[in-house]
């Protein structure tokens, strides 16, 4: 390389001119849709068509702009005016790459009137911890005459920084620039990026905020280095790497990065992109708690999807300034895969309006493709929420708003706007010193100018969002909104809506509306409100739902239930998570899981089609499983939801909408408890401590059964919903090979007992059926030979379910043991769940006036609180399922109990215990070889009363030090109690 003109010092100008991507701001980069080492690919096109394109000033006094003409090409080149030495010019961060061999190609002229001088491109480059260099890419003599092509190669081969920079030989000469093209043999934006730090360097990562990289040895998770974040000041400091240049918008990537913390703390991996200034930020991995001392890969998928001038990935914490190491990064580019167009568009196969929620990044190449062959309609996930449009007060933010509808328009799509107003997501200045008048104030100004922009554009909102709590007396979540304003937020929002356009459809949108509790009192405020003439046109059912609850016929109760109002319904934000817990994760899910989740969404359409008539739309929750906000949320994990999988193909999912025939077998599973029942059609308690397993239903037809396990047999019940009673009506039972069936009319084969009664619904069949060693079984239920259903899997045989009753009664909760507890049947904690061998506790119950109470006597001679875990210290813990749901998951008003030998309190539940963290009173006292435990739980959604019955265990944990060494539970023996209540007791309330 020549050297330059001359060997300038580096403008200070440069440091805010960011690394320029293959798209800058109105440039073009032309990516070929297949990139091969031997064809030329386009990196970066300045054509200063619009604007400068991320060129800025290099030197003090001098002037960059764009100028309409002399332009090379188009209407517009850069011109660089107010030099005053040889080295001022033109710059910019240039999307180089160490050891890709680039040519540039480039068109200069002198300014009118300049005299003639040798205009030269010239790479100022500065190795990591070295002084600069400058190398000569191309020059050319250039006069105001005519326009001169530059043209030359440049590679480099060391960790550097860049600025690729015009100047001219002449001190004062005024010269322009246009169409400048890079190009590269190998295509950047595919080959990926790595960085193991094995140069002994920081290899281009550079530090955010005050903090400070150094590789080391210290900082290695493999071979000899990694990199040491030290001197963080605030939560997102840390090491950040240019990936301008090597990510094409449009283009998915998978990146990844090993962390190590020495204290606890939760990593990510995020994404920073500017134009003109302005940054955004966006996840690419969410935060993960890191165990002290442990490496864990924070990994992501990425789609840039708007220009940008600057892009860098970095690790931040999600609070805390602690250090950290990093180590073995690497950005991968996806190769995509074509959409399959030999499948069935969804749109054809549904009776009402189907849709996908999507984001910018979804507008783009094969996601676009899968949006308009298989939806009519699109949802926006945030860019319209009022983060995104109003962060500031009157300060509003369009931009991924207008390209959404806009690009929905262009394809003929419905558009559903999400939402206007919502306790989450809402800036605190909308709070901020608000009155009642200040904050509906605040509410119709911004309802006004976001849905005034695109009136006539979007046909649906969503108003409001989630504004019922059923765990609250009147059903009201205690938001800020309703803090402040009562409900007039809700009336005023949907007011201002209609006033604004009149011919939009005006939506109030929640989740769990197909259980019973939030069905009910959001049912309870549409019809109130709507009484009052407020204009809800609308019901949005979200149906977050997972692979096996609530059942679907919750869902289909829920829809009946909102069309005795007359109202409109939908379904907005379908998914179907592949847990049924907020722990459990998967590093692949097995395939099993992806058909049972295939079973699950065509149950959910059948019902959807069986509704039609009550429902104008149903909208899943994203595209694909590339993008899902169940990858973050309630934890990070693998967790594929949707129809379509990572790279856009058809799932089981996908056919349990579009072709149910074409799903896979799915074996399901039934515990089966050991358990002895009179077979005469009469309900037993004993099958009160289980729910059914449902049968899905066909048409008006559905079931639900259970099993119980005894040496002389299966014990079998199947409770049959069948409106048509007709005598030939049957319940088959296959055991093994073996048929056993049973006539609604009571007509049976001979050689086991069974037993048919007639219910309001339908009718009971129960039978001790000669089971043998068989665990396989098929449940089929015919109507009358015209309709059947069915449901095939494994029976697991169990323990007995373990029982014990509670008298009514209430004692001081003081930790002290009242004589009224000695009258309490007393139940025992014998069964191991950790160790051989440590502490127990006896346990009583009591119940009055909505409380249960409970009394643990633990002995246990040693006692510790040294962990900070909780679950780590001498404690009990108490599990209530008021429902006695017995399902694999938590339902909102299931909770976990804590109380230590010294009294301390810790709740958990779903969404962080949200509905019963405030239930739980109590106390505790340390005794002679132990501690007693007194507590006070408040069960406000069920009626206490004589016989009903609770889902109940107690597990005792045993320390030593910081560790827990031991456990024992009343019953459930799996030890995950905390995150499933299918296997705990039951505790049945006395007189």
């Amino acid at each position: 390389m020549k050297a330059p003109l001359v060997r300038a010092p580096r403008s200070a100008v440069l440091v805010l001119l960011s690394l320029v991507l293959s798209l800058v701001a109105g440039a073009t980069a032309a990516i070929p849709a297949t990139a091969t080492a031997a064809t030329a690919a386009t990196i970066a096109t300045y054509d200063f068509e619009s604007g400068t394109q991320g060129w800025g000033p290099r030197g003090a006094g001098v002037s960059v702009a764009t100028a309409p003409a002399p332009a090379h090409g188009g209407t517009g080149a850069l011109l660089t005016t107010g030099r005053t030495a040889t080295w001022h010019g033109a710059a910019v961060t240039p999307p180089f790459e160490k050891g890709v061999a680039y040519e540039v190609t480039g068109w200069a002229r002198a300014a009118d009137g300049s005299p003639s001088s040798t205009v030269a491109l010239t790479v100022q480059r500065t190795p990591a911890g070295g002084e600069a260099v400058y190398e000569r890419v191309a020059a050319a003599v250039v006069t105001d005459a005519a326009w001169v092509r530059l043209s030359g190669t440049y590679t480099y081969a060391a960790d550097s920084e860049l600025s690729l920079y015009a100047e001219s030989s002449g001190e004062t000469v005024g010269f322009l620039l246009d169409d400048i093209v890079v190009t590269a043999d190998t295509d950047p934006t595919r080959s990926g990026l790595t960085s193991d730090f094995e140069t002994g360097t920081v290899q281009e990562w550079a530090p955010r905020g005050g903090s400070v990289l150094a590789a080391g040895a210290a900082s290695a998770r493999t071979g000899s280095y990694g990199l040491g974040v030290t001197n963080r000041q605030a939560s997102w400091d840390g090491p950040s790497r240019n990936v301008l240049g090597r990510v094409a918008k449009g283009s998915k990537y998978t990146l990844s990065v090993w962390v190590r913390s020495a204290a606890a703390q939760s990593l990510g991996l995020s994404a920073e992109r500017r134009l003109g200034g302005t940054p955004a930020y966006e996840r690419v991995a969410a935060p993960r708690a890191l165990a002290a001392g442990e490496w864990t890969e924070l990994t992501g998928t990425y789609t840039l999807a708007h220009d940008v001038d600057f892009l860098s990935v970095y690790v931040e914490s999600a609070e805390g300034t602690e250090p950290f190491d990093v180590d073995d990064f690497r950005l991968v580019y996806v190769e995509p895969k074509p959409i399959q167009t030999d499948i069935p568009a969804l749109k054809d196969k549904l009776p009402f309006t189907i849709g996908a929620a999507f984001y910018r990044g979804a507008t783009l190449g094969e996601h676009a493709k899968l949006i308009t062959r298989h939806y009519e309609s699109v949802t926006p996930g945030n860019s319209l929420k009022w983060d995104a449009t109003e962060p500031a007060e009157g300060e509003f933010t369009f931009a991924d708003g207008d390209h959404l509808v806009d690009w929905a328009t262009a394809n003929g799509l419905e558009f559903r706007g999400h939402t206007l107003v919502w306790h989450s997501q809402t800036p605190a200045w909308v709070f901020e010193g608000a009155t009642k008048e200040i904050l509906l104030r605040r509410l119709e100004n911004h309802i006004r100018a976001v849905m005034g922009r695109y009136k006539g554009r979007i046909g649906t909102w969503d108003v409001v969002n989630e504004v019922v709590d059923e765990n609250r007396a009147d059903g009201l979540r205690r938001s800020p909104w309703y803090e402040i304003a009562g409900l007039d937020y809700i009336r005023t929002a949907f007011r201002v809506a209609r006033e604004v356009d009149p011919d939009a459809t005006l939506v109030i949108n929640d989740y769990n509306t197909e259980f019973p509790r939030k069905r009910q009192a959001l049912y309870d405020l549409v019809r109130k409100l709507r009484a009052e003439g407020v204009p809800i046109d609308a019901v949005g059912h979200q149906l977050h739902v997972n692979v096996e609850q609530p059942p679907a016929s919750y869902i289909e109760d829920t829809i009946e239930k909102f069309a005795r109002l007359g109202v409109e319904q939908q379904v907005t934000e379908l998914d179907v998570s592949v847990y049924t817990d907020f722990t459990s994760s998967y590093d692949t899910v097995p395939a099993g899981v992806l058909a049972l989740q295939g079973h699950r969404y065509k149950e959910i359409f059948d019902v959807f089609r069986r509704q039609a008539r009550h429902l104008s739309s149903v909208t899943i929750w994203g595209v694909a499983d590339d993008a899902t906000w169940l990858s973050s949320f309630p934890i990070t994990r693998l967790n594929p939801p949707l129809p379509f999988d990572d790279e856009l193909q058809a799932k089981p999912a996908y056919w349990g909408i579009a072709d149910p025939g074409r799903l896979p077998p799915v074996s399901r599973s039934l515990n089966a408890p050991a358990g002895t029942v009179a077979v005469d059609g009469k309900r037993d308690e004993q099958w009160d401590l289980l729910p059914g397993a449902p049968i899905a239903r066909t048409g008006d037809l559905s079931a639900a059964w259970q099993a119980r396990t005894t040496p002389a047999g299966l014990y079998v019940l199947a409770e049959v919903t069948d409106p048509t009673d007709d005598r030939t009506d049957t319940v088959t039972f296959t055991v093994g090979d073996t048929p056993y069936r049973i006539q609604r009319g009571g007509t049976h084969a001979h050689g086991f007992r069974a037993h048919t009664k007639k219910t309001a619904t339908g009718y009971r069949a129960e039978a001790l059926l000669p089971s043998g060693t068989a665990t396989g079984v098929r449940v089929a239920v015919a109507d009358a030979g015209r309709k059947e259903t069915a449901w095939t899997g494994e029976v697991v045989p169990l323990p007995a379910i373990r029982t014990t009753s509670a008298p009514k009664g209430a004692p001081v909760v003081d930790g002290v043991v009242d004589a009224a507890w000695n009258r309490v049947p007393e139940a025992t904690t014998g069964t191991r769940i950790q160790g051989t061998s440590g502490a127990t506790a006896r346990v009583r119950a009591m119940w009055k006036a909505g409380t249960l109470h409970v009394l643990a006597r633990v002995t246990d001679p040693v006692l510790s609180e040294e962990s900070p875990n909780a679950w780590e210290q001498d404690s009990v813990e108490i599990f209530v399922d008021p429902e006695n749901n017995k399902s694999k998951g938590y339902d909102d008003d299931d909770g976990q109990y804590r109380i230590s030998f010294t009294g301390k309190k810790t709740v958990g539940g779903t969404f962080d215990a949200f509905a019963v963290k405030d239930n739980l009173t109590g106390a505790a006292t340390r005794v002679a070889g132990g501690y007693v435990v007194e507590a006070a739980i408040r069960l406000p959604t069920v009626t206490l009363a004589q016989d009903v019955l609770l889902g109940f265990d107690v597990q005792v944990n045993d320390a030593t030090g910081t560790a827990r060494t031991a456990a024992a539970t009343w019953n459930d023996p799996t030890g995950r109690s905390y995150a499933d209540t299918s296997r705990w007791g039951v505790l049945r309330l006395a007189k």
